[in-house]
């Protein structure tokens, strides 16, 4: 029987799979330099045989938030699809020994297990080979009542939109949440996937989501401006909570006409700012589990993305200071 938890997140289950190569190694591939490239089944299978050394970690945007949070000291569940095979094993082990309930079992046909190649070269740039495989066959009837009740908030990625069955099991989701009373929230994942769907994303804020996490190019996208100095008058009427990040710039929060800004921290070695803004959410949300105000909740979320750049990777490596835990 599932547990109650705090957080459960929707989204695409990938394995990241980094590596450092050099740049004969992207010529052999044909791939350009810091570039991101969907590719088949063919090719990540040539791809994968030509790495040497790698590192295999769960991953994808949702994925990093509830791994995140879990680290952080709450209660996660997660719903994603992978197959049966090495790297779908990886995903669910790998999320399992960071705490994170797994509620979906792996499947035993369809497409192998997605996953993204994160070449690394000397210079630190990042250029990366995607196979969505098996994390596009997430279906409306892997979401019943059973599986994400008892959930506290539901977290649900964008790019879940672009699958086939994506908004049939969103809509699924969101009516189950309002049964179970859970907040609902949505990450915009990047301002393409935001332009594909912004009529649903709007239906949705409209209609049922309560918290909404985004970059301020992804903001502005939803909304359809040319200048972030335009959002504040698009929301200010909203009853959602605006949770949008500036990177260098910081953070700032639009809730019910109330606006909250956070300075970014001082960071003097900028080592990578993947998955920054999924690890922010985490804190974010954990604060809010807390029951912190959201001021509390955005200096403990900017803090976070303050350390997870300093590293390589989007997995927490560090502990949260009980200064920020004010009401645990």
């Amino acid at each position: 029987m599932n547990k109650k938890i705090q957080l459960l997140g929707i989204g695409n289950a990938i394995v990241d799979i980094l590596a450092h190569v050099n740049n004969q190694f992207l010529r052999d591939i044909g791939a350009c330099p810091g570039s991101m490239t969907l590719i088949d089944n063919k090719e990540a299978e040539q791809i994968y045989n030509k790495m040497t050394s790698k590192k295999e970690i769960s991953g994808g945007s949702v994925a990093n938030t509830v791994t995140g949070f879990s680290k952080l000291g709450g209660t996660a569940a997660y719903i994603g699809r992978v197959k049966d095979d090495h790297l779908g094993n990886i995903f669910v082990n790998d999320m399992q020994s960071i705490g994170v309930d797994m509620r979906l079992k792996p499947s035993k046909k369809g497409a192998p297990t997605a996953r993204c190649y994160v070449l690394i070269t000397d210079d630190g740039e990042r250029t990366m080979q995607t196979y969505l495989g098996a994390c596009t066959e997430l279906s409306r009837e892997d979401i019943t009542s059973k599986n994400i009740s008892l959930a506290e908030t539901i977290l649900i990625e964008g790019y879940i939109w672009d699958i086939p069955d994506g908004l049939s099991l969103i809509k699924k989701a969101l009516e189950i949440s309002k049964v179970d009373s859970s907040k609902t929230a949505l990450s915009l994942s990047d301002s393409l996937c935001v332009d594909r769907h912004r009529q649903q994303f709007h239906k949705a804020i409209d209609n049922n989501l309560d918290i909404i996490f985004g970059n301020e190019n992804e903001i502005m996208s939803l909304y359809e401006v040319n200048s972030f100095d335009k959002i504040p008058q698009k929301l200010k009427h909203l009853k959602n909570l605006f949770v949008i990040t500036r990177g260098a710039k910081g953070s700032i929060i639009f809730y019910q006409g109330n606006t909250i800004t956070q300075k970014a921290l001082s960071v003097n070695n900028v080592v990578d700012t993947t998955g920054a803004g999924d690890v922010f959410a985490a804190a974010f949300l954990y604060g809010l589990a807390l029951k912190n105000s959201l001021k509390e909740c955005s200096l403990m979320a900017n803090w976070c993305a303050s350390k997870i750049i300093q590293q390589s990777g989007a997995r927490l490596d560090f502990s949260l200071p009980n200064k920020y835990k004010n009401n645990s």
